[in-house]
């Protein structure tokens, strides 16, 4: 916290802090992988941080620190937690010092905080696959709540869409835009297959510009998939050959259904991804190795 190592029963802030009150915040989620060769390896971690540095900049707060600083800092609180896997959540924020709308005259801090943490949305999801609904909440708007923001205010919207989901026996939610368009999952970018064609909406439509979803789409143009972005409407969802969504917590996982409607099995396409994205982020692939950083 704010360049200390800090025990984690002391992490803690003030009951004031401005981020709390009115989602002032920004963060990533990263994960990092025992390799094959029995280190650990956070995956394109470099990525994550300049991507938080990019949404602080869009909230106006200087995060102090510069990005191979950052990274550094990662990599020791990895270490000092001594956990060979992990996922890492650093979180920049406006902290106690000042009330209101106006988050400028409250100060900045900066927290890393890592744990154990396996699959999001469990074992079976990966294997077979996961089913899910569109929303009837509709994707914050770009000159609202920004989705190239990866703020904790954002993520309101996430919460309201996943929780709907859950009640109606739903494992995510779709989110649309105003328009009808495919967006994205509460925190994971998508993907369907038609035809051996990989497509993804574009970042234009109005979701986050994934890391996740652009190694997909490294890995899927190297194995010879076309990969194309394009605009999609729900019924194309369920018109689909296969679906997949991606996403730091959630890796790779497959989808079996949108709103009851059977789409893949997981499906050929899917599983060969996945199989490669697990090689990948365990240090398999040495092609990859640029985007992992050894701690």
């Amino acid at each position: 916290m704010d360049g200390e190592l800090v025990a984690w029963d002391d992490a803690q802030v003030h009951v004031l802090t401005h981020a709390l009150h009115y989602g002032s915040g920004v963060f990533e989620g990263i994960r990092c992988y025992e390799t094959a060769d029995g280190a650990s390896a956070v995956f394109r971690l470099t990525d994550h941080i300049e991507r938080l540095e990019r949404s602080a900049k869009m909230l106006l707060m200087e995060i102090g620190y510069s990005v191979p600083q950052m990274v550094d800092a990662v990599k020791e609180t990895i270490r000092a937690n001594k956990l060979p896997a992990c996922y890492i959540r650093p979180i920049v924020f406006r902290g106690y010092g000042a009330m209101g709308l106006d988050p400028v005259p409250a100060p900045v801090s900066r927290t890393i905080a890592c744990w154990p943490w396996a699959t999001y949305m469990g074992e079976d999801g990966l294997k077979h696959g996961v089913d899910v609904g569109v929303s009837s909440w509709r994707q914050r708007g770009v000159n609202s709540m920004p989705p190239a923001i990866k703020a904790t205010g954002n993520y309101l919207n996430s919460s309201f869409a996943r929780v709907e989901a859950n009640k109606h026996g739903y494992n995510e939610a779709i989110l649309l835009n105003e328009q009808g368009k495919v967006c994205e999952g509460t925190g994971e970018n998508l993907f369907i297959v038609r035809d051996g064609v990989l497509i993804t909406p574009p970042v234009s439509d109005g979701l986050l510009e994934g890391i996740t979803r652009d190694s997909v789409m490294v890995i899927a143009d190297d194995m010879d998939i076309d990969v194309i972005e394009q605009s999609l409407v729900r019924t194309d969802l369920y018109q689909a050959d296969e679906m997949f969504m991606t996403g730091t917590a959630a890796e790779l996982v497959p989808v079996r259904s949108v709103d009851g409607r059977v789409i893949g099995d997981p499906g050929p396409v899917t599983m060969a991804l996945q199989e490669k994205y697990f090689r990948v982020v365990r240090g398999e692939e040495p092609d990859y190795d640029e985007w992992l950083d050894r701690v």
